[in-house]
């Protein structure tokens, strides 16, 4: 081959390369160009209430660049998947508020919040209220119309279970039983539960107080009953004295109540062994979180005891967690449903204790998410501490609810919706969100479609969480209820031992008594024996009579035996009433 033909091929196969390379780079700059355009171009639908630079603003507020969870898709007359919602992750322990009217799909925002937590390895706590939160246990079921959706705001949806630990309070229900004393609860949460005024709440933290101070633990209900009983009765009427400040009315009142109290069922939550709330900080081998839920039946029966015994779990956390401040991921996010219950014909003092514990518990690395109906059930200082707020539909049905609907309007900053419009007429599954971003800053107001849940969203089958419970690590721990020696059997020996005691000292002053009676009657009838017999006595000359002739002399005599009647009938008498 001649130097010209290899000169001609080389060039040919330069040009198939550059041709080539001139084709993938216009492929490149064509992709480039969509997805600019993807980004740039107006996005929105005419009929949508946001313009361009809205929509640009919330795209914005939203990017995030550490872990995040999704909450979903903007919507602005249709969904737009390519403006996703979200949460940092390092904000949760800033606190929130997941709101809306029944049936607007709360419970299922909470499953979507604590199935992402989990994934990210942070423990979750919850009190599944209506039970169907059990389904995060297992899979979920994928339909035609729930994948249309998913799809609709870019959701990747697959179905998933993740690591759930149920619990159920005192035994009661289905799980790990969790157990108080009645020490640790304290007596500002148990005023509250009992629904004292605040001289009957002072008086119960005297209680608590003598209780401490004289080493008598108190367990459990009876324990507590039998201290009041014990400062009223006449043994402890010298504590009492010292004690100060406890009426025996107002004892009275507290026993009362504490008997109502038990006959609810509250004596089965407190005891021992008392529940180590560390267990919910737990995680799997795998680096996932466990979502712990608590079952609490009949919640509506007995809406003052389940709140209160779920700040004492929060409380219990605060005490025992360390300082660890600003964290890129909170050690357990609480999730609070039902939370007007907690602060219904709350103290000030109660009220003051919750609004503490949500101000410093974030620098633990604890974050509280409180679902309820209106923000309108959160005191305004808890409110003014959230971070994040997820608000489905609210209904203005009376003049109650459009006051309320205002207020949480006002709640809001400005925004592109006329928001009393916009609250009303959302869809299930879709709420106004607002957070806290990365700087800590709060994030553009937007009308957001939720993501769906990937565990099952209806409840769990029974045998699966009776496998779960019977599998559990815990059941060896607290499955056993224990009764130790406490207040109630320290004091009850104590009065048996003072009672014994005190029939030890009666029997002693009786027999003294019938003994100096029946000296007495000797003596008399010596006396009365020598003044009938004192002629005689002079006439003749016989030895002195010892208690022997005495006696014989007195049975010999019709006034003699009526003597010794009388005082064999004293003796016995006395000895019978021994």
């Amino acid at each position: 081959m001649t130097d010209a033909q290899h000169a001609v091929e080389a060039a040919q196969k330069a040009l198939e390369e550059a041709q080539a390379a001139l084709a993938a780079a216009t492929e490149a700059a064509q992709r480039q160009a969509v997805a600019a355009e993807s980004v740039t171009a107006p996005t929105a639908p005419a009929s949508g209430p946001l313009d361009d630079e809205r929509v640009a603003s919330i795209r914005s507020g939203y990017s995030m660049q550490g872990a995040v969870l999704e909450m979903g898709a903007l919507v602005n007359g249709d969904a737009m998947p390519d403006v996703p919602v979200r949460i940092p992750i390092a904000m949760t322990n800033r606190h929130g508020l997941v709101a809306g009217a029944t049936g607007t799909g709360k419970t299922k925002t909470l499953q979507v919040l604590a199935e992402q937590l989990s994934a990210a390895g942070v423990p979750v706590f919850a009190a599944d209220i209506k039970g169907d939160l059990s389904g995060i246990a297992v899979e979920g079921a994928g339909g035609e119309k729930l994948l249309a959706r998913t799809a609709g705001i870019g959701q990747d949806w697959k179905p998933t279970a993740h690591p759930t630990e149920f619990y159920c309070l005192g035994g009661v229900g289905h799980g790990v039983p969790v157990r108080a004393t009645v020490s640790s609860f304290g007596p500002l949460m148990l005023s509250k539960v009992l629904g004292l005024n605040q001289t009957q709440e002072s008086s119960l933290g005297l209680v608590f107080h003598y209780a401490d101070l004289h080493g008598l633990p108190l367990v459990d209900l009876t324990d507590l009953r039998t201290v009041i009983q014990f400062l009223t009765s006449p043994e402890g009427k010298a504590d009492l004295a010292e004690l100060g400040g406890l009426s025996k009315a107002t004892a009275g009142v507290i026993l009362r109540e504490l008997i109502t109290f038990a006959a609810d069922g509250a004596d089965v939550f407190f005891g021992e062994p008392e529940f180590d709330t560390a267990e919910f900080l737990r995680t799997t081998a795998d680096g996932r979180g466990i979502v712990s839920l608590l079952e609490v039946p009949g919640v509506a029966d007995k809406p003052a005891l389940f709140s209160t015994f779920l700040m004492w779990l929060l409380a219990d956390l605060f005490n025992d967690l360390p300082e660890v401040g600003d964290i890129d991921r909170p050690k357990l996010v609480f999730f609070f449903d039902e939370a007007h219950l907690l602060f219904k014909d709350a103290s000030k003092a109660f009220l003051s204790a919750i609004t503490q514990t949500v101000r410093l518990i974030r620098s633990k690395g604890v974050g509280i998410f409180f679902v309820t109906q209106t923000p309108k059930d959160v005191p305004s200082d808890v409110l003014a501490q959230l971070g994040s707020r997820v608000q489905h539909q609210l209904r203005a049905h009376t003049p109650d609810d459009q006051t309320a609907l205002r207020s949480t309007v006002r709640t809001y900053p400005n925004s592109g919706y006329d928001l009393e419009q916009v609250l009303m007429n959302l869809g299930i599954g879709e709420a106004i969100v607002t957070v806290m971003n990365e700087k800590g800053a709060p994030s553009p107001v937007a009308w957001t479609r939720l993501r769906a849940p990937q565990g099952s969203m209806d409840p769990a089958p029974a045998d699966v969480i009776a496998h779960s419970v019977a599998s559990s690590p815990l059941m060896a721990r607290y499955g056993q209820a224990i009764d130790p020696e406490s207040a109630h059997e320290m004091l009850a020996a104590r009065m048996n031992a003072a009672a014994e005691a005190q029939a030890a000292r009666d029997a002693d002053a009786q027999r003294d008594k019938a003994q100096a009676e029946y000296e007495k009657a000797l003596r008399d009838l010596k006396k009365r024996d020598g003044t009938t017999t004192r002629t005689t006595t002079r006439r003749t000359t016989k030895a002195p009579a010892g208690p022997g002739d005495v006696v014989g002399d007195l049975l010999g005599s019709r006034a003699g035996q009526t003597v010794i009647r009388e005082v064999v009938r004293g003796i016995f008498g006395t000895l019978g009433r021994r």
